[in-house]
C-alpha cells in the first residue's frame, strides 16, 4: 500500500492540471496497476484488507478538486471508476471463464470439477464447490468465486468472451462483495 500511496502523492504533486478526467487516467495508469497486480491469485477476504487497499483510492478520489466532503459512493459515480473489490471479482470472474472455456493453457480439472447438471435452475456451466475447512483452501481462486460464478443470472451470454465480459457489467454482482462505499 506504500508505494500506491507514495505514487498517488507523487501524481497530485507532480501534475500542474487539477481536471478531474486528466487525474482519473493517470490514477488509472499509473495507481491502480500497483493495486491490482496478482489479484487472480491473491485477493483479500479479511474486511480489514480490503478497506487497506480500498483506502489508497478513497484518498485518491477525495483528494480531486471538488470531492473532498462527498461521500465516496458519490465520488466514484462522478470519476466513473468501481470499487476496487468488485474491479477484482470481476477479474476472478473473466479468468474463470478463460479457464472453463479453455482460452488459456490452464489445467480445467486441476482446478474444477463441473457440478452435476440435475438441476435445472441458472446456467449450465456451474461448478461443483469443494468443501473446505480452512480459511486458506477457502478463499484460494479455485473456491473463492464459485458461488458467484454458479449464481450469474441464467441469461448470462457465455457464447465469447466479449459478450461474457458485457453481460458481466449488466449483472449487479454488489451482493457478494464485502466493503461498504459508504
Amino acid at each position: 500500500m506504500s508505494t500506491a500511496n507514495q505514487r498517488v502523492n507523487l501524481l497530485l504533486h507532480s501534475f500542474l492540471t487539477r481536471n478531474r478526467s486528466v487525474l482519473v487516467k493517470a490514477y488509472i495508469a499509473y495507481v491502480r496497476p500497483i493495486l491490482e497486480y496478482g489479484s487472480v491469485v491473491w485477493s483479500p477476504y479479511k474486511t480489514g484488507d480490503i478497506s487497506c487497499i480500498e483506502q489508497v483510492q478513497r484518498s485518491f478520489t477525495k483528494r480531486l478538486p471538488g470531492l473532498k466532503n462527498v461521500a465516496y459512493h458519490d465520488q466514484l459515480a462522478v470519476t466513473n471508476l468501481e470499487t476496487l473489490e468488485s474491479r477484482r471479482l470481476y477479474d476472478d470472474l473473466v479468468m474463470r471463464y478463460k479457464i472453463v472455456f479453455r482460452l488459456i493453457n490452464v489445467d480445467f480439472h486441476t482446478f474444477f470439477r463441473l457440478a452435476p447438471s440435475n438441476n435445472t435452475r441458472g446456467h449450465r456451466y456451474k461448478l461443483f464447490v469443494e468443501q473446505s475447512t480452512d480459511n486458506v483452501r477457502y478463499y484460494f481462486f479455485s473456491r473463492r468465486v464459485v458461488n458467484v460464478w454458479n449464481h450469474l443470472p441464467f441469461d448470462t451470454d457465455f457464447s465469447s468472451l466479449a459478450r461474457f465480459k458485457a453481460a458481466l457489467k449488466r449483472t449487479d454482482l454488489s451482493k457478494f462483495l464485502t466493503y461498504c462505499t459508504d
